[in-house]
């Protein structure tokens, strides 16, 4: 009989332990009960900077998730919200939310010394586990019924899986009273015809199903739900699928909006969303600027947003990215317009551009470049070779199913999410340290006469970032920069004022207080808010 050798059973056993690690490595976007089992086990691993709460139950039964990152007192220091899942399609923003939350915790703790973060993945749990059905298409609703087409039924016009292959795509069927035709570089991809040079059209395209209810449209009602982008303030859009009953009519919305604006010390927001102003910069104009409801953005808040965006585009090296604009409802909109806080927004990922020969260079058209970019990636599953079907709504027609797969054109690769979670936590990283930061400096006292004693101060704004947005001076729910003088029974302010509230302090300026003070002994001046933090100064009069 051999002896057992520790060496080569410790040796074994780490073999074991490797093999074990990569097989069960994650390979694929995590569904909300795997989301929450590795928030739950953030909040366990650092119990005393993380605070896990479910802030509401959708009416489909999953909690959204609300992670606190903080270090003492977080309600009294700055903070930023990052808010993932506003579209249910978009998968990639919860996996950013929650490594986001995990690459500050494990190599950027110190941060928390001085900025509190507010983090809620997925806002649109029920639409973004259609993903993990067994048949995936783009829901972005919640579980709420509908009547999306308001003809007085409910989820009567469903998708159909035509093909048998567990994903919705289109239908492209010919006829010459279409406006389609097949795209000249890729004849996969359909697009409208150019009459302008003179392009006839030879298709019509649907998405893939069948006309159950015959009003002539396609998959206008199934289970739609409520999409969380389009339910917000900002440009609601009244009567239209998805939008809901009416603003803020969720019990997701109102469960974030209330949690929100009881945080006093939020003074920025990040959307992983849809929108993009990070890429591309906001752009002023004036007429929408002074309407009664402002539609644009505002001048100094548009040169505030081109800073931050050259910086974003550096840090993360994106480029080339495809126009992204809100369509009412949105939340990005709502946390700049109606919340007036600092706001930014992206999907985080796009396809790049491809970048191949001059006779397969892909043309503007994003889903071509995106076509030809998978094929040079070796992406699986990308697209659905057209394959004629018969179609009981076009008996005499030829019907063709196919297209590009449901989310793979706006999420990435799982294997590129950590790299691009790195690259949004260094920019977010930077963010924070150009935040807000009042200080009182400067501190003058001058002798009047031996009873009267001057004070001057100068509260300055350290940080490259102004108190204020543009948007937010205009705002009356944003608490302004509060200068309190605290007095002694024995003292009184002959000039100035005990309290005195700063509209607005740009980045790296100063406001200068006065005050003329009788008395002796000492008095205390504190000066801030949640939002820019707070200092304070103690001085002896003369």
């Amino acid at each position: 009989m051999f002896k057992k050798n520790p060496f080569i059973s410790n040796l074994l056993w780490v073999l074991i332990c490797v093999i074990s690690s990569s097989t069960f490595a994650q390979s694929d976007y995590r569904n909300h009960s795997e989301i929450t089992k590795k928030l739950k086990d953030i909040q366990s691993k650092n119990a005393s900077n993380v605070k896990l709460k479910s802030i509401t139950k959708t009416i489909g039964g999953y909690d959204i998730w609300g992670l606190t990152l903080f270090k003492g007192d977080h309600k009294n220091k700055p903070a930023i919200a990052i808010v993932g899942g506003v579209e249910g399609s978009l998968l990639l923003s919860s996996e950013m939310a929650v490594n986001i939350a995990e690459n500050i915790l494990r190599d950027h703790q110190e941060i928390l010394e001085h900025t509190t973060f507010y983090i809620f993945p997925n806002m649109s749990p029920n639409a973004s586990e259609q993903y993990f059905a067994a048949l995936k298409y783009h829901k972005k609703g919640n579980a709420n019924q509908t009547d999306d087409d308001r003809d007085g039924n409910l989820n009567e016009d469903p998708y159909e899986d035509l093909n048998q292959d567990g994903l919705i795509t289109m239908l492209r069927v010919e006829d010459i009273t279409g406006d389609y035709v097949k795209l000249k570089e890729d004849e996969r991809i359909m697009v409208k015809a150019d009459k302008q040079e003179g392009e006839m059209g030879a298709y019509k395209i649907y998405t893939e199903g069948i006309d159950n209810d015959k009003d002539g449209a396609y998959n206008e009602d199934g289970k739609g739900g409520v999409n969380f982008n389009k339910n917000l303030t900002y440009n609601y859009p009244y009567f239209k699928p998805g939008a809901g009953e009416h603003a803020v009519s969720e019990k997701e919305h109102r469960a974030l909006l209330d949690y929100l604006y009881e945080q006093w010390n939020i003074y920025a927001i990040l959307t992983l969303g849809p929108t993009n102003n990070l890429s591309t910069p906001l752009k002023y104009n004036a007429s929408a600027a002074k309407k009664r409801v402002v539609t644009s953005v505002l001048k100094e808040d548009e040169s505030l947003n081109k800073f931050l965006s050259k910086k974003y585009i550096k840090i993360t090296g994106t480029k080339d990215a495809p126009t992204a604009t809100g369509k009412g409802g949105g939340f990005f909109e709502w946390s700049y317009f109606h919340f007036g806080k600092l706001s930014m927004s992206t999907p985080g990922w796009w396809a790049p551009k491809f970048k191949g020969d001059s006779i397969n260079k892909a043309p503007k058209n994003r889903q071509a470049n995106f076509l030809k970019w998978a094929e040079q990636e070796n992406i699986p599953n990308y697209f659905v070779d057209w394959t004629v079907i018969n179609h009981p709504d076009f008996p005499n027609k030829k019907v063709e199913v196919g297209g590009i797969a449901p989310y793979v054109m706006s999420n990435p690769p799982y294997k590129m999410v950590d790299s691009i979670s790195l690259k949004h936590t260094e920019f977010i990283i930077d963010i924070s340290k150009m935040q807000a930061s009042i200080t009182l400096q400067n501190l003058k006292t001058e002798v009047v006469n031996k009873e009267l004693t001057r004070i001057t101060v100068d509260v300055h704004n350290q940080g490259y970032l102004p108190t204020h947005t543009e948007m937010g001076k205009r705002s009356r729910w944003l608490r302004r920069i509060k200068v309190a003088l605290k007095l002694k029974d024995n003292q009184e302010i002959v000039s100035g004022r005990k309290i005195q509230l700063l509209n607005s302090i740009d980045g790296d300026s100063s406001e200068q207080i006065t005050w003329l003070i009788k008395g002796k002994g000492s008095v205390e001046i504190e000066a801030g808010a949640a939002h820019t933090g707070t200092d304070s100064a103690t001085i002896n009069l003369k």
